[in-house]
Order: structure tokens, then sequence, then C-alpha cells
């Protein structure tokens, strides 16, 4: 059967509307191309995308360092499968444990995954602890607020709700405490604790880093025990937060990470790491992956991770990060709608005193061609390309302050109404 449709916004929702399962509330923008921190839209448009792909695309769009080795790497070798060697494997494996201090790799194809893969090592290195008359139970402690992915074991362990209950019973042994209570955390840890598993910053849930104090706590009790501390870092990873894990800024070393989503600039890829002691309780069938670590994205993630290190990005992002929070808490203290800010490097959150206002914000931007996106209903999400210049940021900056204001002005006018007061324009 033949495909023929339009290459219309329109044409593309109208098909798609019949054919696509609905998992997606698409904004209706269509984009063409994209350049920079740029994406083009069918007619031409041009956006700043602060968003890059939901914290995917770390070097924009079209980069050389991207686009290149894509076309070099197509050319030679896409796929053999796990059952051979090939060279890129060794080499993102060498660049990966250098830049966050642990040990051995799993690679896979996305952040769930990499998630589900720690999930299942902890459970087995509880059960190889047992086999060696040591005790160790199968239950997990995640956080309150937590997102970690969509299939059933990460899905377990993502606090809200409405993820968890449509898929009941998911997996079971997992208890929820509360963000940054130490005193519940160690309330709730016992032996029969296989991992304490967290973001460490919590991506969905708002931008919320974790306190230096919890994750203290957490790395202490596993210690105790011989539980697994499991830091995903798909959000916050790859350099995002102006470090290649967010948990270099606390000198707290886990036990498991995952990564994600910046590591191949857009090409889908990621990976679980852990420490020898960690890596003992996986063998040869316990677990694996088909296109997991395939040549064509650990071409990408290589090329991707020399770029950031040749064009010192990791000091770009922490300095343009501290510029854009720095001019976003200036906005803060002219308007009171604004509750807070929060983030790390270039992964920021502003937190709004209504989910209206975050609705009529996001709308705004997108009206003045500037992309974010509002997670935890209340929370604009900053997570832009890590390329983006103070330039960038104060064209934002200006857009969020003439929302603002027209917020200002609107509630200041109806409350006038309400007292009955004069207005005069």
């Amino acid at each position: 059967m033949s495909v023929s449709i339009g290459s219309s916004l329109k044409d593309l929702q109208a098909a798609e509307s019949k054919l696509l399962i609905q998992t997606y509330e698409r904004y209706p923008l269509l984009f063409v191309s994209g350049k920079g921190v740029y994406l083009t839209d069918e007619q031409g448009n041009q956006y700043l995308d602060l968003l890059s792909g939901i914290g995917v695309c770390a070097l924009g769009y079209n980069h050389p360092a991207v686009t290149e080795v894509i076309a070099k790497q197509s050319a030679e070798l896409l796929h053999t499968s796990n059952l051979f060697y090939h060279r890129g494997t060794t080499e993102l494996a060498i660049r990966l444990t250098e830049i966050t201090g642990l040990d051995r790799v799993f690679f896979c194809n996305s952040g769930t995954e990499a998630w589900e893969a720690a999930l299942k090592l902890a459970r087995a290195h509880a059960g190889r602890l047992r086999s060696e008359g040591k005790h160790l139970g199968t239950k997990f402690l995640a956080l309150e607020h937590s997102f970690h992915g969509r299939t059933m074991g990460s899905v377990a362990t993502t606090h809200k709700l409405k993820y968890r209950a449509p898929f009941a019973p998911v997996m079971p042994d997992v208890e929820f405490v509360a963000f940054n209570d130490v005193t519940a955390l160690r309330a709730a840890f016992s032996p029969e604790v296989c991992a304490i598993a967290m973001e460490t910053v919590q991506g969905e849930g708002g931008i919320n880093p974790v306190s230096e104090e919890f994750l203290s706590a957490a790395r202490e009790l596993c210690d105790s025990t011989g539980a697994l501390l499991i830091l995903d870092e798909i959000q916050s990873g790859m350099g995002r937060t102006g470090k290649w894990c967010a948990y270099q800024h606390y000198g707290i070393k886990p036990d498991v990470t995952t990564l994600a989503k910046p590591m191949a600039g857009g090409i889908p890829v990621g990976a679980m790491l852990c420490t020898e002691e960690a890596a003992r309780a996986f063998t040869p069938g316990m677990h694996g992956t088909t296109f997991g670590g395939n040549p064509l994205a650990c071409a990408v993630a290589n090329a991707v991770i020399d770029e950031i290190r040749q064009a010192g990005l990791l000091d770009h992002i922490l300095s343009t990060g501290e510029y854009f929070r720095s001019q976003i808490l200036e906005l803060k203290a002219k308007y009171p709608a604004i509750v807070e800010v929060r983030g790390l490097g270039l992964m920021i959150g502003v937190e709004l005193d209504s989910d209206e206002l975050a609705k009529s914000i996001l709308a705004g931007m997108m009206s003045r061609r500037i992309l974010i996106n509002r997670t935890h209903e209340t929370v604009l999400r900053f997570l832009p390309p890590f390329l983006i210049t103070r330039e960038h940021v104060d064209q934002t900056i200006i857009a969020l302050n003439e929302l603002l204001a027209e917020h200002t002005s609107t509630n200041s006018s109806h409350s006038s109404l309400l007292a009955g007061e004069p207005i005069h324009g």
C-alpha cells in the first residue's frame, strides 16, 4: 500500500490522530531544520530552543562534531551485535569511566533502560551477598517527586501516582521517602534495603537538587550494610550542571549511576556505570541488549565528549548558568509570582505561584519564539544547549519580564475592579 500525505502541519496532525497511539500532547509546531541553538519551522520562523529536546541536544543542532561523525560512521559500520567487538565501545567506556570515576559500563539505548539495568543490578548484588552469607533484602528506597522512566521497574520507582497507577501492580518493594528529609531516610533504611535510588537533581519533579546532608546520609547508610547508592544522572549528567555528573558538586561517589540524554547529541544511547564491586553481580547472560553500544551511537558519544572537553564547555556552562540564574533572581525580586529559582549549571527551574500562570508564560514564550516547557505543574524548566550565550539569556529575560509585567498589570487591574477603584489607563 502506498502512503501519501501532505507536508503541512495540519496534514501531519490529521494523519497522526488516526495512526499514532496518543501518548503525547504535542505543541502545534512543525520543525524542519536546526542550526546552533535555533530550530526552524516549516514557514521559516526561527525559535530559540531552551529545551534542547528535553536536555538531549547538548551541542545544539547541525553541529559538525556530530554530523561529520554520523556521516563517517554510517558509511563504515552501523551494527554488529554485542556478540562481537568493535572499537567504539572500548573508547566510550574509557571516556565514561574517566569522567564519572566509576569502573565498568553497561551500554543501552535510553535513560529508562539504564535505570532498569541499575535496578536489576541492585537486586542481583543483594542476591550475591546473600549467597555469601550476608543479609541484604530486596527493597528500594526512592524519593518523593522522583521520575526515572517508563519501563515497569523505572515507573515503580517514579513517585507520581499517575505514572504508576494505570500499570498496577508494578514492581513491589519500593518505598518513597520525603525529599531531602534525612530523618525520614534514616527511619526507612534497614538491612532489607538493597539500594537507595535517587536523582541527584530531580528533573520532572521540578529541578530540585538533593542536599549535601541528604546525599551524605544516603552514602553512609549504604556503606553500613552493603546496599547500593544509585544516582540517576540521566538529565543532570554529561555536563548539564557544569560538571560531568551532578554528584561531583558534592564530592560523593555513588556505587551506580545512569547516563543518557545528552550523551550522543540526539542519537539514542544510554549507559549504566558502576563500581567493580557492584559489577560482580552481573555475569554473562543475566542482562543484555540488542542495539546498546552500537558503533554509530558510540562514535557520536565519543565525539560529543571530546567536543565538550576541547571547547571548554563545562566552564562555559557554569558561568552562563550562574548568569542565567542571577538574571532570573532579579526578576524574582520584582515579581512575587516567582516563588523560587533552583538548579545547577544549565539545568534551571523557575517555580511560579500557580499552574495557570505557568501555562500562560509557556504560551507567551512560544509566541515570542522561545521554547521552554513546564514540569511539576508550576515550574518553568530551562535545559538549553550547552552553547547558549549571555545574549540568548538576555533575550529570554526580556521576554520573561514582559510576560510577568503583563500578568502583574492584569492582576492589579482585576484587584482594583474588585475593590471598586477607578482604573487609569
